[in-house]
């Protein structure tokens, strides 16, 4: 009788709570098969035969906790080293080098698991279906690794800080407030790997394979996958592709200095900079932008467009750009970036053209932050003729997320449709849903967008000055968070609601809000546009008192002839 036990788990961990048992006694295994899995605090593992038999009998449950050392299984057979000794001419460092090939086979394969690709696995697994996904780095893509996430641990930690500046207006007080970067980062850190190990564990318990490495797709029915101990071939049946994206890299001179951060590297920094240059007022930069003024930083943003956040509409822009004065966010908009120097005693200075003239700001660090591009690296679309998108920077699909070739579907970054985590995530669902035959299309009218600035700007639907491009008569009203009593007890009294109405129609088609929770209030704008709800449906809803909400209620009434709390 030969007995298995727990040989290691993740990072330092000594013990773990065991996942899916995938065997059960009288089970004949193999070296290499998969037995079960284990979930630490840091992060999941599957732990693999070393043996070849017959399970006789599992010591342990699926929730038990077990220390490393402790016995899994007792099997009838011989362990692998032991086989290799009597092997004539056995050369363990050669068999060492050589990768395991394997050939395994699947329904659907989803090759990359950010917030496209697990949800589309798990949804798909949830269908009956035998799925395979492949990651090379982290579960949660860049939205729970380096973007959507860690930023929102951030933004919490910065408005605290300010909270506990500013107790006086509250009535309190405290002194000798200050920020400890690298308690801020580990709390971020932790969160994250809350999430990751959540993923896994759902992973696991709708049986979903996951083979760590870089997926390439061979044809449409299969697809490689290579490690420095395995090479595995996968037959499928279809293909998803959720690869996301990268950042983009402007091309300017001086952007390789060590002293140049792009999102992923300003997520992990545990020392705050005295000055920052953020390059591009987009939705990344912006955040960072008010993160980092928040902990004390002095910030200064460097943006090529007319306005920070130019997509939105034109009082949006000038209510946060005022807001980010106030927060002594130096905006240097209508401006070119040429170079990034560094200086001898280490610092930078980063050159930009505003308005013909040459300026010049010397920093700590220098964050670029001028969006985002689909990555492809190693997947081998080019060999397959997969159609891209006319500017060919991302994959092309229909509504119903397929390619030019029919089961082999994309989703999320790579498709540079719309790069937002809960377009990725819907758009996996619309594509399982039509592997299983079900027909389904995608609406991108109704998708909200969050800012987690401070405070908060959330968009849905069609923007004034989008209207107005399309010729669309519309009637607009809005409501300043500064006449709401919820608003005003928190101390969070800027912005407003802003609800659009089609005027042939009398629906809501648009909505934006700027405020405190603004990113939470949308969700019932959201739900009132998709069902094609009018602004007088709104206003003969009560809505509960105080709350933030009831601004919704009074941009209503403003469109419909005049709010009540505001002149």
């Amino acid at each position: 009788m030969i007995e298995i036990k727990l040989e290691q788990l993740s990072g330092e961990s000594k013990s773990g709570k065991i996942g899916k048992i995938k065997v059960k006694v009288g089970d004949e295994i193999k070296e290499g098969d998969v037995l079960l899995q284990v979930e630490s605090q840091k992060g999941n593992i599957s732990v693999k035969s070393n043996a070849n038999g017959i399970i006789e009998e599992i010591v342990i449950d699926e929730g038990q906790t077990i220390n490393i050392g402790d016995v899994l299984f007792k099997i009838d057979g011989v362990k692998t080293e032991e086989k290799s000794e009597t092997i004539v001419g056995f050369n363990y460092f050669n068999n060492l080098m050589k990768p395991q090939k394997e050939e395994i086979e699947a329904d659907i394969t989803i090759v990359g698991a950010g917030p496209g690709g697990y949800v589309a696995a798990i949804y798909a697994a949830k269908q009956g279906e035998k799925v395979i996904i492949i990651e090379k780095e982290h579960v949660g893509g860049t939205c729970l690794n380096h973007g959507c996430i860690p930023t929102k641990a951030l933004v919490r930690s910065s408005e605290v800080y300010k909270n506990m500046k500013e107790a006086d207006s509250f009535g309190l007080f405290a002194e000798n407030v200050s920020v400890n970067m690298g308690k801020v980062i580990k709390r971020k850190d932790d969160i994250k790997n809350q999430l990751k190990n959540g993923i896994e564990y759902l992973l696991q318990k709708h049986d979903i394979q996951k083979i760590d490495g870089t997926g390439e797709i061979i044809d449409e029915n299969t697809v490689f996958v290579k490690t420095n101990r395995t090479e595995t071939t996968i037959k499928t049946e279809n293909i998803i592709i959720a690869t996301g994206s990268q950042p983009a890299i402007a091309p300017i001179k001086g952007i390789d200095s060590k002293n140049v951060l792009t999102s992923k590297e300003a997520l992990e920094m545990t020392n705050l900079p005295n000055k920052l240059v953020i390059i591009g007022g987009g939705v990344i930069g912006m955040e960072f932008a008010f993160i980092y003024a928040s902990f004390g930083v002095e910030v200064f943003v460097v943006e090529y467009a007319d306005e920070i956040l130019d997509s939105l509409d034109n009082d949006v822009c000038d209510e946060i750009s005022k807001i980010a004065k106030e927060n002594k966010i130096k905006l240097y908009t209508k401006s070119k970036v040429e170079s990034i120097d560094e200086t001898e005693n280490g610092e930078c200075v980063v050159s930009f053209i505003k308005d013909g003239e040459s300026k010049y700001i010397s920093c700590d660090k220098v964050l670029v932050s001028v969006g985002r591009q689909p990555y492809f690296e190693g997947l081998g679309i080019e060999k397959l003729d997969i159609e891209m998108n006319d500017n060919k920077k991302g994959i092309k699909v229909n509504e119903k997320m397929q390619t030019n070739i029919s089961n082999i579907y994309a989703i999320g970054d790579v498709t540079n449709i719309i790069q937002l985590a809960h377009v990725a995530s819907h758009q996996g669902i619309i594509a399982v849903d039509n592997i299983l035959g079900k027909n389904k299309t995608i609406d991108y009218s109704t998708v909200p967008s969050a800012i987690f600035t401070e405070p908060e700007i959330a968009v849905v639907g069609i923007t004034e000055k989008i209207a107005n491009e399309k010729g669309i008569e519309i009637e607009i009203g809005k409501f300043p968070m500064s006449a709401n009593g919820k608003a005003l007890t928190l101390g969070k009294a800027k912005g407003f609601v802003k609800i659009i109405k089609e005027k042939s129609t009398g629906k809501i088609i648009g909505s934006t809000i700027i405020g405190s929770h603004a990113t939470d209030l949308l969700a019932s704008v959201a739900l009132c546009i998709n069902n094609g709800l009018t602004t007088e449906q709104i206003t003969e809803t009560i809505f509960a008192h105080p709350t933030t909400a009831e601004s919704i209620h009074e941009a209503a009434l403003n469109v419909e002839g005049g709010a009540i709390h505001f002149a």
